[in-house]
């Protein structure tokens, strides 16, 4: 459109010379026509240079700095919360429960009685037993007066000295069987829960009463065999727990050196603090560190990376207008982050938006 305009224009003045003068000859005109040429020429190319769509104003790109991080990758698995003192007692004896002498948080020690069963059979026979029992001892102690003084037969005072051992065995066995009728903690703990009432038969196997020592709660979970020579005791773990919208640093406090040959799988342990306040069978999500820089690297995200037909990995980076490319070797990913071992080296400039159909040296402006 342009071109037209002046074209015109040209037209216009050799036909308005012509009319003025019919003697200033064709060589005026001529010469006229080659300095219109020359100044059309000049103004074309001042259009070129105002025309902003010409590849030397460069592509759009967005960078950002290297700054190299220490760089760590993790093994992500789920485990929950597990108590090593964690007992559900039943009673030892069938019966009926008498006495229940505890109630659900209440804070008990090892050793203390939590319920009974009816037990008077038991104390009555005792009872009839003591009384044989005294009688037996007296004549014992009588016969081995005779016997020490070389009065009597070894025969009268073997078999007193029987009777004797007979009935401390059957008072053994009737005194353990009166502490088989109550339920005691083994353990120091917290009573969970209370399955039992009052006058409910019971009998052993049957839940009756929970304890749980909360002071001693860890984490457990089973990891796959093929992470077997990456996860080690003393490995740092954080812990989420998704529930309670809270995480804890830790460190693995037991890693298992035998694979399961029922799921291939060996499991960690990590112990927990009392700072806070966890609970048995409550799920939380590991991150085990299996790997972490000896010192601060280089890393970038994968989708930067490109790879030439050799296979050859690389990315652009802004050398100051234009863009180069730089060839990299990788290490360890994660989540979507990758170490660059060689090739790039902190302040580089990488391109990160803009990079597509880019090549090496092609003109580049910046995003604002």
């Amino acid at each position: 459109m342009k071109n037209t305009i002046i074209y015109g224009a040209l037209i216009f003045i050799i036909v308005s010379c012509s009319q003025k003068s019919n003697d200033s000859g064709l060589d005026e005109l001529m010469k006229k026509e080659t300095e219109l040429k020359t100044q059309l020429a000049d103004v074309q190319s001042q259009i070129s240079k105002l025309d902003t769509s010409k590849k030397e104003f460069g592509k759009l790109v967005e960078v950002a700095n290297i700054v190299p991080q220490i760089f760590k990758s993790y093994i992500n698995v789920v485990g929950k919360v597990d108590a090593d003192e964690n007992v559900s007692l039943s009673s030892e004896m069938p019966g009926t429960i008498t006495k229940i002498n505890v109630k659900t948080g209440d804070e008990v020690s090892q050793g203390q009685v939590l319920a009974e069963t009816d037990a008077r059979a038991i104390q009555q026979a005792i009872s009839d037993l003591q009384t044989n029992s005294d009688l037996v001892n007296q004549m014992y102690e009588k016969q081995k007066s005779l016997w020490d003084q070389k009065i009597g037969t070894e025969v009268q005072f073997l078999q007193m000295k029987t009777q004797k051992e007979s009935m401390e065995k059957k008072m053994g066995t009737l005194q353990e069987q009166l502490r088989m009728t109550k339920i005691i903690s083994p353990i120091n703990g917290t009573i969970d829960a209370v399955d039992i009432k009052l006058g409910q038969l019971t009998a052993p196997g049957m839940p009756s009463i929970r304890v749980i020592n909360f002071n001693n709660l860890k984490v457990k979970a089973d990891l796959a065999e093929s992470y077997a020579s990456l996860v080690h005791k003393g490995d740092d773990v954080n812990i989420y727990f998704t529930d309670m919208n809270d995480s804890v640093s830790a460190k693995i406090s037991y890693a298992a050196r035998v694979i399961s040959a029922l799921n291939r799988t060996f499991g960690v342990e990590v112990i927990l603090d009392n700072k806070k306040e966890y609970h048995p069978n409550q799920i939380a999500n590991l991150a085990i560190n299996d790997y972490k820089s000896a010192q601060p690297v280089v890393s970038v995200l994968i989708k930067y990376i490109q790879k030439d037909l050799t296979g050859q990995k690389f990315v652009l980076v802004a050398d100051g207008s234009k863009a180069t490319k730089k060839n990299i070797v990788t290490g360890r990913e994660y989540k979507g982050s990758v170490e660059v071992l060689t090739g790039l080296v902190a302040n580089d400039v990488l391109i990160t938006a803009g990079y597509d159909g880019l090549n090496e040296g092609d003109l580049i402006n910046y995003k604002k």
